[in-house]
Order: structure tokens, then C-alpha cells, then sequence
């Protein structure tokens, strides 16, 4: 599946309209410096409790003390500031969204966009149960052992290839716009990928395959927030035995292909030419 045109542009988009959030930027100056990392206790205090957003009715945050969370339990809560009519995010990157206008009941503030998003405070307690567990995020990963066996012959002898997806607890953490145009950032597990390769009985090769091996085949941007998905047996022929390792954005279309290639005496190689991006 090709990375269409209108994907591309549409991704440069979202990129560019992370960049309207810009990093806090620290002046010159010991103490002025200090200083306008100070938040404006009142308004912060303000922000406090369960917002609405005006347009669809949907629950957007609530904010807490110096913390905002989200209704969707696999959104990381971020610390939030509020400086000179500016809300600040510090997520693995700072990020800034001008303020409207905000008052005891109303929020209004320009999302990564440059769109206003309106947002009303509610005063029903109710709501408030809906992020009793939000100090623990859920973490998205399949959780559970996956095993691929295949027999196949080459030159009269027969092979097997055994591979297994192993779940870990490392967790990736991606970045994503919600529905209100704020970045947040969600938690994912990466695995653990074993293969073995059988001669007869004999065991030919045998590794445990992290992401980590394939950081110099990967994009950076991509390698960061993506998962080891899986590691698929392709074929066998002169060179060896062939694996496709699939790296995917969780919650995506996006993935990596890397070309793995074991030879017969167990060494390993990465082709080149089948490093694609779908």
C-alpha cells in the first residue's frame, strides 16, 4: 500500500499545525528568565475542574491542581501553565496556545490549528467520576504471545521457520492532535520478535529481534514512535531465509518494512532495497 499523495500532504499539515504551538522560549537574564517560567496562579487556579467543548458537547479536560487530563484513558496527563494569556503544555515537547479569553465559566483559547476552540466549565460532579483513574493511563498493545510456524523445502531439504511476538513493557510514547486540535501523547508496548530457523531437527539460527536493531534503517521521526509489530517469514532462496519486519505508528496506516535476511550459516543482513515506507 503506497504513501498517497494526499496522506503526505495531509501529514505535512498536521506537522505544520503542531509548529502554531510553539516550544517556550527562555529571554536572557538569570532572574527575568526564571521568572517568566512563573504561572499565573490565579488563572491557573481558574482552570480548575471539568471543560466542555461548546461545538459538539464533548468533555475536552479537566484540570486539576497543575495537571490537565483526558477523558481518553490512553492520553498521557500533561502539566499546564498559564503566562501572559498564553496555556503552556509541557509534554515531551513545551507547547503554547494563546488565550481568548478565560473567566470562572470560559474558556476560549486557538488550537494547533489557529481555530478557536470554545469551552465551558460544568458544575456537575457526575463528570468527575469519569477521571477517578486517570493518575494511571492505560497502555495499548496487543498483550498476548503471537506464534507463526512455517515448513517449507528448498533444494530437497526441509526447513522451519518458527517466529513469536513477544510482548514487552517498554513502553512508546506518539503524539497525536485530538478532536479540540491539542496534541496529546499516548502510550503504546513495543515486542519483542524471537526467530528460529530448523534444519530437520537441527537449529540452524535462533535471535530475539527488538527495535532497537533496526534504528539505523528507520527514519528518526518515524523510529521514535513506532512499534516492532511483527517479523513475517517471506521466502527462502540462494541468499538465505527472508522476513519482512513490519515497524507501525500504532493506531495507523503507517509502517516500515525492513528486509531481513538470514543465511545459511546463520548470519544476518538487511536489504537495502526492500526498506519501504506504506
Amino acid at each position: 500500500m503506497s504513501f498517497c499523495e494526499n496522506k503526505v500532504h495531509r501529514c505535512a499539515a498536521v506537522m505544520m499545525s503542531v509548529l502554531v504551538a510553539v516550544p517556550l522560549v527562555t529571554g536572557c537574564g538569570g532572574n527575568a528568565a526564571k521568572e517568566s517560567r512563573k504561572g499565573d496562579t490565579d488563572a491557573e487556579k481558574m482552570l480548575s475542574g471539568v471543560w466542555f467543548n461548546e461545538d459538539d458537547n464533548s468533555i475536552a479536560f479537566r484540570a486539576e491542581k497543575d495537571t490537565i487530563y483526558y477523558p481518553d484513558s490512553t492520553s498521557l496527563p500533561v502539566h499546564f501553565r498559564i503566562i501572559r494569556d498564553t496555556l503552556y503544555l509541557d509534554g515531551s515537547q513545551v507547547l503554547a496556545y494563546p488565550i481568548e479569553k478565560q473567566t470562572e465559566h470560559l474558556f476560549i483559547f486557538k488550537n494547533n490549528l489557529g481555530d478557536r476552540v470554545r469551552l465551558v466549565k460544568t458544575d456537575d460532579n457526575d463528570f468527575n467520576a469519569i477521571f477517578n483513574d486517570r493518575q494511571s493511563v492505560s497502555v495499548l498493545n496487543q498483550n498476548k504471545v503471537v506464534k507463526t510456524d512455517t515448513a517449507f523445502v528448498y533444494d530437497n531439504t526441509r526447513y522451519h521457520s518458527y517466529e513469536q511476538v513477544n510482548p514487552t513493557t517498554y513502553k512508546v510514547i506518539k503524539s497525536s492532535v485530538n478532536n479540540d486540535g491539542v496534541t496529546v501523547e499516548n502510550v503504546y508496548y513495543d515486542n519483542i520478535v524471537h526467530i528460529s530457523i530448523y534444519k530437520l531437527a537441527n537449529q540452524l539460527f535462533s535471535k530475539d529481534f527488538n527495535k532497537e536493531f533496526f534504528r539505523q534503517y528507520v527514519p528518526e521521526g518515524f523510529y521514535e514512535q513506532s512499534i516492532l509489530s511483527e517479523m513475517a517469514y517471506v521466502k527462502c532462496d540462494e541468499e538465505g531465509f527472508h522476513y519482512n519486519a513490519a515497524l507501525y505508528i500504532p493506531d495507523s496506516m503507517t509502517s516500515f518494512i525492513v528486509r531481513v535476511i538470514v543465511s545459511f550459516d546463520g548470519s544476518l543482513r538487511v536489504s537495502e532495497k526492500d526498506k519501504k515506507l506504506n
